[in-house]
């Protein structure tokens, strides 16, 4: 029986900085078609891009940063200005940078196809400001970078639920809660500190979608992450980084509401998790080690913390990896002079039904026109191949994985991938890439109604090859 449970760490050069990269109030606001305002009203809580610096100690690789922002997603053309903009700053090539998001449904939809929206004049500039701070952060990530131990560990957090709920009355699926099916609870910590315990950061990474707050709401708004951040930092004293996990068909038990104070609590729920979590780690660079009996009323087998040895310092150093693609089937893609009608159809439905003052019927068409108008801008960034490069990333930081990939695959890709390495700690985050890929579904789940299956442009068999190409670059990397 092993005597030494060893404890998950990356030994590291790290820095991080933060920027406040709130919109300005009255910029393009309606992500939900069943919004009736397009501008922002206000700010609920501020939106902020974290940069994480990451590097080898001996130097032996390319640093690499990883980028967290708090929007709903970016368009393939401006994720490459922002990496670009994040890597000149911190002095790494640009493929050596990742961005993920938040995924927050309340900071408004910044994709070229908004820009003649009410509003959407305003998103060009922001997005401006928004390289410029990027570029800003990662240049202090960089500067600020030291030798850092970042301390893994698991907690549990049942705010996530499953969202796909059949409706046996109207027989259809509706996108809500669904108190039938379980949903994965993993709720990863990362506490990065110096060498003698002083708090740098702490990275949280949990999978629930961003939607408590929804189409009543009208204010700028990080959703639950706000409030999370605030917990864990006010706890710790130090910056709370959140790594969304892969959540296509979760998301809070209460969502889908206009009232502020619930996306509040909701990030409370998951800040006292990753609280309870931390609490539970020892001491930096330390594995938990067996001391001996002790005789007693019982006979103790007592244990204790101690510095990790010299050869387990080496294993806790590794640093390694990089970004790929993995070629994924597409669906058949829609006719867009075909779109371009329905969109224009719905539109003249808002218009007469708002004529007729009947709100109902204008929210329905509003939303239908928004489907069509976001499936037109996938087709303008679809190759004419029946596949797609489908970009992931994976890196190793001592004894984690750092995983990310484009689109919002199914959660299924990280309960599996954890399942086949269960002694590997694995970050997994979704959207570090081009968001028009929507969501990636098991193959059991296509034909059945879904509204994930709606919005996808991937086919049937997606998720499990992305699985298998994330895994077998998983033992490539080990």
């Amino acid at each position: 029986m092993p005597t030494t449970h060893p404890i998950p760490t990356s030994l590291l050069r790290f820095g991080h900085a933060r920027e406040d990269i709130t919109p300005p109030v009255g910029i393009y606001h309606r992500m939900w078609g069943a919004a009736r305002q397009d501008r922002a009203t206000g700010v609920h809580r501020p939106l902020v891009c974290d940069v994480l610096f990451t590097a080898p100690l001996n130097g032996s690789v390319s640093p690499m940063l990883r980028v967290q922002i708090d929007l709903v997603g970016i368009d393939a053309a401006r994720y490459r200005s922002l990496a670009q903009a994040a890597g000149d700053g911190a002095g790494v090539p640009a493929e050596r940078v990742v961005i993920s998001f938040s995924h927050t449904h309340a900071a408004g939809l910044m994709t070229p196809d908004r820009f003649d929206l009410p509003g959407g004049e305003l998103i060009p500039a922001y997005l401006e400001q928004l390289e410029d701070a990027l570029r800003r952060a990662a240049a202090q990530a960089a500067s600020s970078a030291q030798e850092a131990v970042i301390t893994y560990a698991i907690g549990r957090c049942d705010l996530a639920a499953d969202r796909d709920f059949w409706d046996e009355d109207n027989q259809l699926y509706a996108c809500g809660f669904n108190p039938n099916d379980p949903a994965d609870d993993t709720l990863m910590v990362g506490r990065v500190a110096t060498p003698t315990g002083d708090p740098l950061a702490v990275i949280v990474n949990y999978a629930c979608h961003p939607t408590t707050l929804a189409w009543d709401n009208t204010l700028i708004s990080p959703d639950y992450i706000g409030a999370l951040r605030e917990t864990v930092e006010s706890g710790i004293g130090a910056p709370c980084v959140f790594f969304l996990g892969a959540c296509g068909e979760l998301g809070p038990k209460q969502g889908f509401v206009g009232d502020t104070a619930v996306a509040d609590r909701n990030g409370r729920q998951v800040g006292y998790a990753a609280l309870s979590a931390l609490n539970g780690l020892g001491a930096p660079a330390t594995d938990y080690v067996y001391q001996g009996p002790v005789i007693s009323g019982a006979t103790v087998g007592t244990w204790a913390y101690q510095p990790q040895p010299e050869e387990r310092r080496a294993e806790t150093e590794r640093f390694s990896g990089g970004a790929t693609t993995v070629d994924l089937p597409l669906k058949p893609k829609p006719d867009p002079v075909a779109l371009q009608a329905e969109l224009d159809n719905w539109e003249g439905q808002v218009r007469a039904a708002e004529d007729d003052g009947d709100a109902i019927a204008a929210r329905t068409a509003r939303a239908r026109a928004e489907r069509a108008r976001r499936w037109l801008m996938r087709l303008r960034q679809l190759p004419d191949t029946p596949a797609i490069p489908f970009p992931f990333s994976v890196y190793q930081l001592g004894d984690a994985l750092w995983v990310t990939c484009a689109g919002e695959p199914s959660n299924q890709v990280q309960t599996e991938l954890r399942r086949r390495f269960p002694h590997t700690p694995i970050l997994v985050s979704p959207l570090a890439g081009d968001m028009q890929v929507a969501y990636l579904l098991p193959r059991d789940r296509y034909g059945l109604g879904l509204y994930q299956e709606e919005p996808s442009i991937l086919a049937s068999g997606c998720l499990e090859l992305l699985i298998e190409a994330i895994g077998e670059t998983i033992e490539e990397t080990l």
